[in-house]
């Protein structure tokens, strides 16, 4: 983080002495975050460069089976740069290089069968359309051998020595590390991950088994979840390398002191895990001292701020909001006071693409006939419509305001959180069932309708039970999802 310029008076959190720069390991780098998390709120934000140890590009987001996660944020690993390790680099550089060869050459041979050569189940690989295939001392049959491998890929959920031997064959993996892979892989990690976290910090497949073991076993003491484990390992293998007294629980501390209950310490440190790469009183604390007297966030809310998006803690923020609060004042004429209450509610903000998240959904508002003044109103009083897909979401309920519940565009001045809910979910089915019921108003669709719990809008509403909503709403979807599967046949 640049000098930063701050007001000789102290803030509650940390009095004072001017910011030092962070160490020159501690290279930021902007983050992602939403604070509508749904399938289509996705603007483009700020790209990565983030590389492997072997000079590949490797994706910001974790290398998830189960789909991808929206999250977020990652720094640039700091890799040594003094001529100090230049020929440390340059050898591991080369066996990388065989390892790659190595891997492409397995990749390519024939299909393989495995049997166990010892008691200790190591596997030796033989081609399948070798003489000796059914050769083995208890005759093993082809269907045997893959019934074997399946039950060890099942057994506790552990990590084989007979899949890890794989590793070992194909990537150079040291038989030592067998071990902390085993372990790791109680959270969930599978080759594929092994395999990322060997390119990215192979130092971390080298550490001390019970030093591994106390570190997640405190993360999991202070509320990360068992299932999060494996995210935080992938996005930031490094956590697995800082010991507990010297930087996992000041690191806590910090995230306590500035109000962070404990209830919430656990997904603040799983959205952001690099924050224990950055130093608490040259980093951290700047950071928080600069929301606080630069930006103008009050000290009451930085507890808040930092629980909506705690990649806060870790980019660039001085840049950030400087560029984000230019920009909007000349593109909206917004004033200091509305730009800091946006950020105080949608910190995300700071995170976003001005080019490519910012400025086409002012201008998508534009187009459909609002005025600066009124974009304004909208954006301070419901930031979160910056994260809005357009074509996905924005278009199609400012159709529906207009085609279907009659209504001006200006009525979003009115209720802007109209554009937040769900048109599937909550707008077309309330509309729907009221006109079923013969109880919508003539005119414009009253939105205050939209607004209430299903309870509230029942009672006051549609004069029914909710049951009976409830009902419709589902016979509703159920005919939806008919017609477009029909569409897609």
């Amino acid at each position: 983080m640049a000098l930063l310029c701050l007001h000789s008076n102290s803030a509650r959190f940390f009095p004072s002495p001017p910011l030092p720069s962070p160490p020159p390991n501690a290279t930021r780098r902007a983050g992602v975050g939403f604070a509508v998390f749904s399938s289509h709120s996705s603007p483009r934000i700020l790209k990565s460069n983030r590389r492997s140890r072997s000079g590949r590009r490797t994706s910001p987001y974790d290398d998830d089976d189960d789909g991808g996660e929206e999250d977020s944020e990652e720094e640039e690993e700091a890799l040594p740069s003094d001529d100090h390790f230049a020929d440390f680099e340059a050898s591991q550089q080369a066996q990388r290089e065989r390892m790659k060869r190595r891997f492409s050459k397995t990749r390519q041979s024939p299909k393989r069968a495995y049997w166990s050569s010892d008691a200790h189940d190591i596997v030796i690989p033989r081609k399948t359309n070798s003489p000796d295939y059914y050769r083995t001392a208890g005759r093993t049959s082809k269907k045997d051998a893959v019934e074997l491998d399946s039950k060890e890929k099942l057994k506790n959920g552990k990590f084989t020595k007979s899949r890890f031997q794989k590793l070992v064959e194909e990537l150079d993996f040291d038989e030592k590390w067998f071990p902390i892979i085993e372990y790791l892989s109680t959270f969930g990690l599978k080759e594929s991950h092994f395999v990322s976290i060997y390119e990215r910090h192979m130092l971390c497949l080298q550490m001390n088994l019970a030093s591994a073991k106390e570190r997640l076993e405190f993360l999991l003491s202070v509320g990360v979840k068992h299932r999060d484990i494996k995210r935080i390992l992938m996005r930031q293998p490094q956590i697995l390398e800082y010991t507990v007294e010297n930087n996992l629980k000041s690191h806590v501390a910090f995230l306590v002191s500035i109000g962070i209950p404990d209830s919430r310490i656990g997904p603040t440190i799983t959205a952001a895990p690099s924050l224990f790469s950055y130093s608490v009183e040259h980093s951290l604390k700047p950071t928080i001292r600069y929301l606080v007297e630069e930006v103008g966030i009050k000290e009451s809310d930085v507890s808040k701020v930092v629980q909506l998006s705690p990649q806060i803690l870790v980019q660039r923020i001085d840049n950030s909001w400087t560029s984000r609060f230019s920009f909007l004042s000349r593109e909206l004429g917004a004033p200091r006071d509305n730009v800091v209450k946006m950020v105080t509610k949608h910190p995300q903000l700071l995170h976003y693409s001005i080019k490519d998240g910012i400025l086409p959904r002012i201008n998508f508002l534009r187009g459909i006939g609002m005025r600066d003044s009124d974009i304004l109103k909208v954006l301070t009083n419901l930031t979160q419509v910056l994260s809005l897909s357009l074509e996905g979401n924005l278009r199609p309920k400012y159709l529906y305001l207009v085609n279907e519940l009659h209504n001006e565009v200006h009525s979003l001045t009115k209720y802007p959180v109209y554009l937040s809910l769900s048109l599937e979910q909550r707008i077309r089915p309330r509309h729907m069932f009221l006109v079923s019921l013969k109880k919508a108003p003539k005119g414009p669709f009253p939105l205050s309708s939209l607004v209430p719990t299903d309870e509230c809008f029942c009672q006051q509403w549609a004069g029914t039970s909710l049951e009976k909503y409830l009902t419709f709403r589902q016979h509703l979807l159920i005919e939806d999802f008919a017609r477009m599967y029909e569409r897609k046949r």
